[in-house]
């Protein structure tokens, strides 16, 4: 079955970086587009920066634009999401997503930003 584990959140303070990562399992990984969302306390789950299977076009939320970076290794199965210059409202639950008509998602890592 398609299994998508994310490592890497923790405590940092602003300013810092982390580097999240997504290995998954149970698929063609290589066939699919993969996300990074997110979702704060009280506030909906939101779309954080995807990445295309074919040429490794990206698309991040304006929010992160410019600090954060996806990045994706098939030979690996894994999905990467370098965060800088972390900011306390980049506090969340990080969550992998599987595109595609059967989506998955991941059971999540907290990224924690504060001083």
């Amino acid at each position: 079955q398609v299994q998508l584990v994310e490592s890497g959140g923790g405590l940092v303070q602003p300013g810092g970086s982390l580097r999240l990562s997504c290995t998954a399992s149970g698929f063609t990984f290589s066939n699919y587009y993969m996300s990074w969302y997110r979702q704060a306390p009280g506030k909906e789950r939101e779309l954080v920066a995807i990445i295309s299977n074919t040429d490794g076009s990206t698309n991040y939320a304006d929010s992160v634009k410019g600090r954060f970076t996806i990045s994706r290794d098939n030979a690996k199965n894994t999905v990467y999401l370098q965060m800088n210059s972390l900011k306390p409202e980049d506090t969340a639950v990080y969550y992998c997503k599987k595109n595609g008509a059967n989506v998955n998602w991941g059971r999540g890592t907290q990224v924690t930003v504060s001083s």
